[in-house]
């Protein structure tokens, strides 16, 4: 056993040396398969040359450490390849495309070891061990190195979109409020074109902190959302502070976008990030337009209890402008809903049922989305109509914006109730 576990260690020194022969030859065949696997990595001779470093170091090390039995644990990634990954996140290079530079070497550098093995004449069980050394150190080696290089990544990526961020947020301020902004010159800062139809967002997380990595991910997600709706170029993405972003995509010029659409495009998956979006629009005028709209709804979803994942102009654009003012909005409130504004359970129903109704202009179908019975939602509508004070259809508008209102904003527009009611509703809760 002593003899044979001896003779695998001969064996992968004599393999390692071997294939370390031929290093300049497989580092070019490594290089060659990734560029050719991966067009965003060609055409740039400084990136293909940092490519070719970071290969030649990697299979360096690697193979040193199969000669020599060195432990991975005190194996760290070489310069070349640290040096490397910083330029691909100034280059705004995915971190998926740095993943697979690295799953493409692995291979080629796998097949060519397993290669040198099959000329040699081993017993079955010295071959059988050799290459699952190779393998296991390899994959130790591969699993250590990425680990490395993308937390260099993350942090020079994060670095390098704060320093961006002060340019462009600068450039942005100024033509959201500069009427007379040199679009030509504007267009070449920023990389993004602003005659075309944009599509304005406020995207930021929501429960949890930010930090440089937060900007990362709403990037991302912004990134995600352009692909979804096969935007027309990258967006132009500006922090706004650690979880804050402006986003403005862009869009073709016949680009529908409903809400699912939305819903979609910007999941993170956790729901860690929201978004409040405002309409399309064209052109300098329509790029500051949407992002208005997108800025008055982020408002309203910050007040909203407990708000959405996803909240558009399109949907509460009015509130948006009428609550603008939340104390003149209160009291439009509850001038235009009477009792029907007070924050209890009863009037709560009655609300959301009256709202159905107003939206589907049927008992049938309001019964069928609260899956109630039709007679109910025929009750509460009348309830809810005697609260009011007045009949619906003299204030129909009113009376549904109202209602919209109270649904997005709960408590910041509803009326307290009188105190011996609220008593008399506390004492039924504590009830057994």
């Amino acid at each position: 056993m002593v003899e044979s576990g001896a003779a695998v260690e001969r064996e992968l020194s004599d393999v390692s040396a071997a294939v370390g022969a031929r290093q300049v030859e497989l580092t070019r065949e490594i290089r060659q398969r990734i560029t050719a696997s991966m067009p965003e990595l060609r055409g740039d001779d400084t990136l293909e040359k940092l490519l070719g470093s970071s290969v030649a170091e990697n299979v360096m090390t690697v193979l040193h450490a199969l000669e020599h039995g060195t432990v991975i644990d005190n194996v760290d990634a070489p310069a070349a390849a640290h040096e490397y990954v910083r330029r691909l996140a100034q280059r705004e290079i995915s971190i998926v495309a740095l993943a697979r530079t690295y799953r493409i070497g692995h291979a080629q550098f796998l097949a060519t070891c397993v290669e040198e093995v099959a000329t040699r004449s081993y017993d079955g069980a010295v071959t059988a061990a050799v290459i699952s050394r190779i393998v296991a150190v390899s994959f130790d080696y591969i699993d250590r190195v990425v680990e490395q290089v993308i937390t260099t990544y993350q942090r020079e990526r994060d670095q390098w979109l704060l320093a961006r961020a002060a340019g462009h947020a600068a450039r942005v301020r100024a033509l959201l409020t500069d009427s007379a902004a040199d679009v030509d010159v504007a267009e070449s800062a920023l990389g993004y074109r602003l005659r075309r139809k944009h599509l304005g967002v406020v995207a930021w997380l929501f429960g949890e902190s930010g930090g440089v990595h937060g900007l990362t991910r709403l990037e991302q997600v912004a990134a995600q959302a352009a692909r979804a709706l096969e935007a027309r170029g990258r967006p132009l993405f500006v922090p706004r502070d650690e979880a804050l972003a402006w986003i403005w995509l862009p869009l073709a010029s016949d680009a529908e976008i409903s809400r699912e659409m939305l819903e979609v495009a910007f999941d993170d998956g956790v729901g860690a990030v929201r978004v409040a979006v405002g309409e399309p629009a064209v052109g300098l005028d329509g790029f500051r337009q949407t992002h208005d709209q997108a800025q008055r709804t982020y408002g309203l979803a910050l007040a909203a209890s407990p708000g959405a994942r996803v909240t558009t102009f399109a949907e509460v654009g009015a509130l948006a402008l009428i609550c603008a003012d939340r104390d003149a909005a209160r009291r439009w409130v509850t001038a235009t809903l009477n009792d029907l504004a007070i924050d209890d359970e009863p009037n709560a129903r009655l609300r959301e049922t009256l709202l159905t109704y107003l939206t589907t202009g049927s008992y049938t179908v309001t019964a069928k989305r609260m899956m109630l019975h039709k007679n109910t939602a025929q009750y509460r509508v009348g309830k809810a109509e005697e609260a009011l004070g007045a009949p619906i259809d003299e204030r129909r508008a009113d009376v549904e914006l109202a209602l919209r209102a109270c649904r997005y904003l709960g408590r910041l527009v509803l009326r307290e109730p009188a105190p011996s009611a609220r008593a008399k509703r506390d004492h039924s809760r504590s009830a057994p």
